[in-house]
């Protein structure tokens, strides 16, 4: 399984380890969102998002922190949504990560990538399905 598909796996109530496994995982709602809503009606767009049952990942992850003895700052910091979600959160493991998502920067210039790493995360988990905060995408 890969590391973003262990991530999303313990966020998405629903996951499948297949589904977020592939790098270009954010083609995947595309081809699905028309077809959940064939024929809209005239709030297309928020019959479409009913229609989906987007998973709020802000308050998933919140209320996995509130019951984590740790104080994790999951909002900004890519090791601590990864201890959150009870993953190893070593630069191994984040470098991997990086390779998996693409990620072309020196990944020697580990603050430059985790930042990176956690917009496409948050970014990732919204083409998968996930309702994420605009500030997290950012």
């Amino acid at each position: 399984m890969s590391i973003l598909g262990k991530i999303f796996g313990r966020i998405f109530p629903h996951a499948n380890a297949a589904q977020p496994a592939p790098t270009a995982t954010a083609q995947q709602p595309a081809p699905s969102a028309p077809q959940a809503q064939p024929a809209p009606s005239s709030g297309g767009a928020p019959a479409a998002a009913a229609t989906m049952e987007r998973v709020d990942i802000e308050q998933v992850l919140d209320g996995m922190a509130a019951k984590n003895a740790q104080k994790l700052n999951w909002r900004t910091s890519i090791v601590d949504l990864m201890k959150l979600v009870g993953m190893d959160s070593t630069l191994q493991e984040r470098k991997e990560l990086a390779d998996e998502l693409g990620y072309s920067g020196d990944k020697n210039d580990s603050a430059a990538m985790n930042m990176w790493l956690h917009k496409e995360v948050m970014k990732r988990m919204e083409a998968n399905g996930g309702k994420v905060p605009a500030n997290l995408k950012d």
